[in-house]
């Protein structure tokens, strides 16, 4: 079995240890973390968190899991999985990795619940949890590099629905030290379990994708770990009997190498994107390069008049589900390059606010939509490694402003600064916890190595 694909993978997942784990895989690892908990807890602010909660505590027999900004609720360790992933992804504001996937909101919320399932004799200590986060992130990389498909702006799944429901069986069957078969029969029952279309996006049962992949990939571990089995070839390429395959026309498999010496993850080679505002990627560079037109803009007219300017022309990659010209609910609008767009200019922002009612129905924002023109040049590729957003203000005039961004603050190419990580955190987290508690986080997860007992977190 370790000769084929799949039993690579359950030997690297078996057989990984913390020494294994470079500084840089630590450093970059903890942010995602921290990041990951903060948004989960600002997540659980939202209208979908209270909808999954609720339905959440109909099954609390077992009742010993913290939920993202609940102080006092307890429930069963997969629920409280599946609700605190809902939390993270509530409002698309949680990390993105390339090949695209929300690499950390499939994994963070099973260890956590994992953690505090484990009677006292053998809870995790924070090395033990950091090496099972890594074996998540990384399961979910290599199954990304296995097509090209991967690669672009996503047409038919979600894919943390699928890679990312893989990521948490590995990293929770890491957490449970699981042997070497049962670490395979995880990853076959995972792929059993895996999977979410994406005509689901832009609406609340989007943030259910993260929810059932940190659930389902912490349920596929615990079934393995109590005798069931899946077919040990769920990774290989099999001619007329699809497995992983299953979900990419283009797959070509390769064997994950059993860590010796020394292991190079994916994440020391390609670090991750933290958004600074609750939207999809996509946005994040339409939203800087609007921000800088409507500096010039600025300095051209001495103030932003909406009124001076005849057309917006967006140039943006071809992707039909982030298209929507005149979005109606939270949900649209985190996925419109157009509401985002006209946002940063009306607002010379885009928050936490910009997604309220309130703000999305305005008169002064739904003028300036109806200005808006979208192209889509030959040269703008829907990938998040090589798109750039373009905003240009055809002014009555005559003249013309234009503004583009081909990396925004924030993206693996122009990472965020530890102080703009901090603020990040502080800002999400200050909506649920207090001033002391979000700097014993912050204190617990930079020192996580020395953490004696993960569930402390």
């Amino acid at each position: 079995p370790e000769e084929t694909v799949t039993g690579s993978f359950a030997s690297f997942i078996h057989a990984v240890r913390p020494e294994h784990l470079s500084k840089t895989v630590r450093h970059r690892s903890k942010r995602m973390i921290l990041d990951s908990i903060g948004v989960g807890l600002v997540g659980s602010t939202t209208h979908v968190f209270d909808i999954a909660l609720q339905y959440c505590r109909l099954y609390s027999s077992v009742a010993v899991s913290s939920v993202y900004g609940k102080p006092g609720v307890r429930l069963s360790p997969t629920l409280a999985a599946f609700t605190n992933g809902v939390a993270t992804h509530s409002m698309d504001f949680d990390d993105t990795w390339h090949p695209a996937t929300h690499p950390s909101g499939a994994v963070l919320p099973a260890l956590l619940a994992a953690s505090q399932m484990l009677p006292p004799s053998t809870k995790p200590n924070g090395m033990d949890f950091l090496l099972a986060f890594n074996v998540g992130l990384e399961v979910q990389g290599r199954l990304m590099h296995f097509s090209t498909e991967a690669h672009n702006i996503p047409k038919r799944f979600h894919p943390p629905s699928v890679v990312g429901t893989m990521g948490s069986a590995a990293a929770t069957a890491k957490l449970l030290s699981l042997s070497l078969a049962q670490c395979a029969h995880a990853l076959g029952i995972a792929a059993s379990l895996a999977g979410a279309p994406m005509a689901n996006a832009a609406t609340q049962a989007k943030p259910l994708h993260i929810g059932n992949a940190t659930r389902l990939g912490f349920e596929a571990a615990l079934l393995a770990a109590r005798g069931m089995e899946a077919n040990p070839l769920i990774l290989d390429d099999i001619p007329g009997c699809s497995g992983f395959s299953a979900f990419y026309s283009i797959y070509q498999p390769r064997p994950l190498p059993t860590p010796s010496d020394h292991h190079e993850f994916l994440l020391e080679k390609q670090d991750i994107a933290f958004k600074r505002f609750p939207a999809h990627l996509g946005m994040h560079w339409v939203v800087d390069a609007a921000l800088s037109v409507r500096n010039l803009f600025i300095n051209y007219a001495g103030s932003f008049s909406p009124s001076l300017i005849r057309t917006i022309v967006l140039k943006i990659p071809v992707s039909k589900y982030i298209n929507r010209p005149f979005p109606s609910s939270e949900h649209q609008a985190r996925h419109s390059f157009q509401f985002n767009a006209c946002t940063a200019l009306l607002d010379g922002e885009v928050g936490l606010s910009s997604f309220a009612e309130s703000s999305i129905h305005r008169q002064e924002l739904r003028e300036l939509l109806d200005k808006v023109v979208v192209e889509h040049p030959e040269d703008n590729i829907a990938n998040f490694d090589k798109m750039y957003g373009e905003v240009a203000l055809l002014l009555h005039s005559g003249d013309v402003l234009t503004g583009k961004c081909d990396t925004f603050y924030g993206h693996w190419r122009k990472p965020l600064s530890k102080e703009s990580l901090l603020e990040k955190f502080r800002s999400n987290a200050s909506h649920v916890l207090p001033e002391e508690k979000i700097e014993t986080i912050i204190t617990m997860v930079d020192n996580l190595e020395n953490l004696p007992d993960s569930s402390q977190l």
